[in-house]
């Protein structure tokens, strides 16, 4: 940035290389009123449908100045072609997963000579947790408690005991 003085007023004035020697400094910029970013950077948020509504409204000349320099050639899109357009190529289709119908029964050493043994696949059973967990800890008169959505951890060493009840009982 070169200085230079100005010969009137005896003060230094700022010389700017300019893009555009026509424009007028300080710029006046047109916010968005929807997303309040300038209305050129509009078209990058993740709605600009309504921010295209809301410039059409209030200016109207700007609006006809940035579809007819911007377009490309097409029309932009408004209102409900251009949602449904969104609307596909941003949704990715879930497979549904299959989880096989399996109990896991394991024995977890603690500390020392201690274990807790881990009860897995109850739910795909549609066995209610909250009910094992009464029916475990009344059966083997310890803690138990359901750490997972389904998992279900009983203190000590029962495993041989766990699949004997199950087979028999019923929740």
């Amino acid at each position: 940035m070169a200085t230079t003085e100005n010969a009137e007023s005896g003060l230094p004035e700022n010389k700017v290389d300019r893009a555009d020697p026509d424009a007028k400094y300080p710029l006046k910029v047109l916010y968005c009123g929807v997303c309040s970013l300038p209305v050129e950077y509009c078209e990058y948020m993740p709605e600009p449908a309504k921010c295209k509504q809301w410039l059409e409204k209030n200016f109207p000349d700007v609006f006809a100045k940035l579809t007819l320099g911007g377009g490309g050639g097409e029309a932009p899109l408004v209102g409900e072609e251009e949602e449904k357009k969104k609307q596909k190529r941003g949704q990715i289709k879930q497979k549904k997963k299959t989880v096989p119908q399996k109990v896991t029964i394991a024995k977890i050493p603690r500390a020392k000579k201690k274990y807790v043994t881990r009860v897995c696949g109850l739910a795909t059973f549609d066995i209610d947790l909250k009910e094992a967990q009464r029916f475990f800890a009344q059966k083997f008169s310890c803690g138990v408690s359901v750490t997972a959505e389904d998992e279900i951890i009983i203190q000590g060493d029962f495993t041989d005991d766990i699949m004997d009840n199950l087979y028999r009982s019923r929740f």
